[in-house]
């Protein structure tokens, strides 16, 4: 059993990362000082910024990427473990990849994840997003075991549209994930219909721990995100949330012991059971 506090840290970033940097810094720093031990920035704390080649213009490697340095920073200055929810990392050909850093207290990487499943839709209102334009898919799951608070606990890796293929967070819990985690710039439209009620369902279907850290607002490129970033326990109750769209934390305590006691009670991971199914055809064939 590990007991610890984690923070979500709600943001609403722009398309210059070294200002994005410094309001992560602020907020990081504030989740420090009431008492987090974990931290999560959301998906693209780095850069939001819809203008191809502002956006390109900004892109580098990880190795000297400005917002994973000052990440890596505050962990070391901290001793904390702060989970880079993502940030945009340069990949081959001018693409990019929406890569999530968790940084151990000493400032190194522990694991790495790239967004697998790519936001391409057309919704109402005319909004319409192709990440597969920008962004190169990741390929695999992501596991991580991190040394929090004087014990370890196992987590599990998603980002923003990853929320709704829960074959993803079922893999990660099966491979001994007991929090899941899904940083996103959800959109108003889908997060008022979906963010509740998609990061519930995947805290009680694999009996785990989510944390979903968001950005939130009207941002400087004119894309609105929900925000409402978001804590929530292995039986689907809301732990903490920021309660709208404005910059702030939301700060909760986990503890992993009530993940197998709840995985006890109703042990629906252990209950599956195989089962012929037909084939997927058509447009829902994979590639």
């Amino acid at each position: 059993m590990t007991v610890f506090k984690a923070a979500l840290v709600q943001m609403r970033s722009g398309v210059d990362p070294a200002r994005n940097a410094e309001a992560m810094e602020r907020l990081v720093t504030e989740a420090v000082a009431k008492g987090a031990h974990y931290v999560q920035t959301p998906e693209m704390t780095g850069i939001l910024c819809r203008d191809k080649q502002i956006f390109r213009a900004h892109l580098k490697p990880a190795e000297t990427d400005p917002v994973v340095a000052a990440a890596r920073a505050l962990a070391r200055r901290h001793r904390i473990t702060l989970h880079l929810g993502s940030t945009a990392i340069e990949a081959p050909d001018g693409m990019a990849a929406n890569r999530a850093f968790l940084i151990g207290p000493d400032g190194e990487t522990i694991e790495t994840y790239d967004k697998i499943h790519m936001f391409d839709v057309d919704l109402d209102k005319g909004e319409s997003w192709r990440e597969s334009a920008t962004y190169v898919p990741g390929a695999r799951a992501g596991l991580a075991e991190i040394a929090v608070n004087g014990g370890a606990a196992k987590l599990g890796f998603a980002v923003c549209y990853d929320m709704r293929f829960p074959e993803l967070f079922r893999a990660e819990a099966l491979a001994g994930a007991e929090i899941l985690t899904a940083p996103a710039a959800f959109t108003r439209q889908t997060g008022e219909a979906h963010w509740h009620i998609l990061l519930r369902a995947r805290a009680i279907e694999n009996n785990c721990f989510m944390l979903a850290a968001a950005q939130g607002g009207l941002h400087e490129d004119g894309r609105e995100t929900y925000g409402h970033s978001i804590a929530i326990d292995p039986w689907g109750r809301v732990l903490a949330e920021v309660a709208g769209d404005e910059p702030g934390i939301a700060l909760a305590e986990v503890d992993t012991g009530e993940v197998a006691a709840i995985r006890a009670k109703v042990p629906n991971l252990k209950n599956r059971r195989r089962f012929d199914a037909p084939a997927p055809r058509g447009d829902f064939a994979l590639a």
